[in-house]
């Protein structure tokens, strides 16, 4: 729709009288005046190259003319009609498809930057100074005394005399419009008085002359858990007796935690277990060398450097180890490599997020691994662009059944849940057949045992 079809669109029109002025010129005369000509000397090379002088010779023209101006005045009627909101030449309803994030990107850094200071971005995550649309250009006086300025502050406060009352306070007297509560409706009312609950004779006497306690119990047998706290509620049900003080009225304390002791220390003997996953020791199954902190970077390199000729080793713990980037893409190579191992851990480590891509990445090589656990790492936050490839990793892998990751974003937990539970499925459906198979193979060798 055109501009001039949403003007005879709209319903409200106006149409004030003006006055216009129209001028009108007339030719009277003509002259023509020629100047004096000008010469201009240039220098030049012929064709046998010697040096040639070129004059050129300008000639000009004035031409005056006398024009008459006569003025006449006339009346015109215009209309102005009300249009539809507009910006920028278009309605407002067609700006509900632009995509807002298309036209960020075509933004250069200084527009953004003034587009920033005119809205409040009002997310938590980030410092105070950047949601603030206001920017000291002024430089400091000065380093910031943080003891200095809030005693400056607490003199301004004393020192600035409070605001006048208009009216002093007289007490009991009442100022404005009191409120009064509007009058129910009489049927409410009527229909509150008819609701008793007749508990009858034996059950009135019970309840009057149950102690405290015995009401809690009842509380807890009805299921009103949300009436007592928690030890209450199970001291009831397990017939314990009441705790003492903890009545309807007392207060409630937090439950004391339960004091367990220390894991022992991981006395791991990290040479021997290098020596004995180079030798393919056949029963070294599970290695564990979780919390060993002073296990050097040479000594992790040659354990990662032997897993790929080992086919025993089904578990390799390495938890709080200090994993860095750097062993961390030689283990991605390694798993790559490996035949038997079945549960891999590098939790609590320093490993980047684009580096446990890596590691997921390289469990598409390795059809073996069921287990793979890498949280809490240097970065607590892997962000929307990686576990997006993380989950697109997972989807394509059909041995994988457990992953120990926080993903942050519901629709990389969801996808990921969900094809780990199919994996699941199809492997315990492929249990089943097999179970099946050999079952109907053992009926069949053996029919005189079923009876």
């Amino acid at each position: 729709m055109s501009e001039m079809e949403d003007v005879k669109a709209a319903e409200e029109q106006t149409t004030p009288a003006t006055d216009a002025t129209s001028k009108k010129e007339e030719l009277v005369g003509e002259t023509t005046e020629e100047l004096p000509p000008e010469q201009i000397v240039t220098e030049t090379i012929d064709e046998d190259g010697d040096e040639v002088e070129e004059i050129t010779q300008i000639t000009k023209k004035v031409v005056k003319r006398t024009m008459k101006i006569t003025e006449t005045s006339s009346t015109t009627k215009t209309s102005s009609l009300t249009a539809p909101a507009k910006l920028y030449g278009k309605d407002l309803s067609e700006y509900d498809d632009v995509d807002v994030e298309t036209l960020l990107a075509q933004l250069s850094p200084e527009e953004i930057n003034i587009l920033a200071k005119e809205v409040d971005p009002d997310d938590n995550f980030l410092p105070p100074d950047q949601r603030c649309s206001y920017e000291c250009t002024k430089d400091p006086t000065g380093p910031l005394n943080r003891k200095k300025l809030i005693e400056h502050i607490n003199k301004q406060a004393i020192e600035t005399p409070d605001q006048p009352e208009f009216e002093p306070y007289v007490k009991g007297t009442v100022r404005g419009k009191k409120w009064v509560p509007p009058p129910r409706d009489q049927r409410d009312v009527e229909a509150e008085e008819k609701i008793a609950i007749d508990l009858g004779d034996e059950y009135e006497s019970a309840l009057k002359d149950a102690t405290q306690e015995e009401i809690i119990d009842l509380a807890a047998i009805l299921g009103f858990h949300s009436m007592m706290n928690q030890d209450q509620y199970h001291a009831s049900l397990l017939n314990k007796g009441q705790p003492v003080g903890m009545g309807w009225d007392g207060i409630t304390k937090s439950t004391q935690q339960k004091v367990y002791p220390m894991d022992p220390p991981n006395d791991t003997d990290v040479e021997e277990s290098i020596r004995r996953v180079k030798d393919d020791d056949e029963k070294l199954i599970d290695l564990n060398l979780n919390n060993i902190k002073n296990i050097s970077e040479e000594k992790l390199e040659q354990l990662i450097n032997a897993l790929p000729g080992n086919e025993h080793l089904e578990v390799l713990s390495l938890t709080n180890v200090g994993l860095t980037d750097k062993l961390a893409l030689l283990l991605a190579e390694a798993i790559e490599k490996s035949k038997t191992l079945r549960v891999l851990n590098v939790e609590t480590n320093f490993i980047s997020p684009p580096v446990i891509v890596k590691l997921v990445q390289a469990l598409l090589k390795c059809r073996t691994i069921e287990e793979f656990r890498a949280s809490n790492q240097r970065s607590q936050v892997l962000g929307n662009k990686i576990e997006m490839e993380i989950t697109d990793l997972v989807e394509k892998n059909t041995s994988l059944l457990r992953l120990g990751l926080h993903l942050e974003f519901n629709d990389a937990r969801h996808r990921v849940a969900a094809h780990l539970q199919r994996n699941i499925d199809r492997i315990r459906k492929d249990l089943d057949l097999r179970l099946q198979f050999r079952f109907f193979n053992n009926l069949h060798r053996n029919p005189t045992r079923v009876q």
